[in-house]
């Protein structure tokens, strides 16, 4: 269970900066563990509301899942002390141990999307939030654009404009333009 306030720093990413990436100085900001659940589930609700069915959009394949756990996944190369903790917190989840999954409609995604950005403003180093939202962003991109099916689209295709359009709104919600 977590801490009322989990500060962030390399140990709390649970790895020590790699060669050729700065160390960076201990970050100042503390998350609450309503915040810190906020983050660190954030990006898998975002996945599952990227495969999920909608109208307009394709039918997503497994192709598609495995697209946004590599998405996911990716964020433990990251330059930032933020999205790395994130992923940190994500595979230390198993078994009982995670909330259940909230599958939640698109404006309740997009709240917490615009509620994920205000706890970043007020608490995260600027690169570490920019990095974060960044990172949630493609980890959408990745899913909207994999293979929905065996022979149905190639990977790393054009989203459809449905898809195009989710993107966008999510984009906006994490403040990203």
């Amino acid at each position: 269970m977590l801490t009322p306030e989990v500060p962030m720093s390399h140990s709390v990413a649970g790895e020590p900066p790699s060669a050729g990436r700065r160390a960076a100085p201990l970050t100042t900001a503390v998350y609450s563990a309503v915040e810190w659940d906020l983050l660190s589930s954030l990006p898998g609700r975002v996945l599952v509301a990227a495969a999920a069915p909608a109208p307009g959009r394709p039918e997503r394949g497994v192709m598609a899942g495995l697209a946004g756990l590599d998405a996911v996944a990716a964020g433990r190369a990251s330059d930032s002390d933020l999205v790395r903790a994130v992923v940190a917190a994500i595979y230390a989840r198993h078994d009982g141990a995670s909330p259940p999954e909230r599958l939640t409609d698109l404006v309740d995604l997009l709240a917490a999307c615009r509620a994920a950005s205000r706890v970043l403003g007020r608490r995260a180093d600027p690169a570490d939030s920019a990095a974060y939202r960044q990172w949630v962003q493609s980890v959408a991109a990745r899913v909207c654009r994999a293979v929905p099916g065996p022979g149905e689209r190639r990977v790393d295709q054009p989203a459809a404009p449905a898809d195009r359009r989710f993107l966008d709104r999510l984009g906006a919600a994490l403040g990203l333009g």
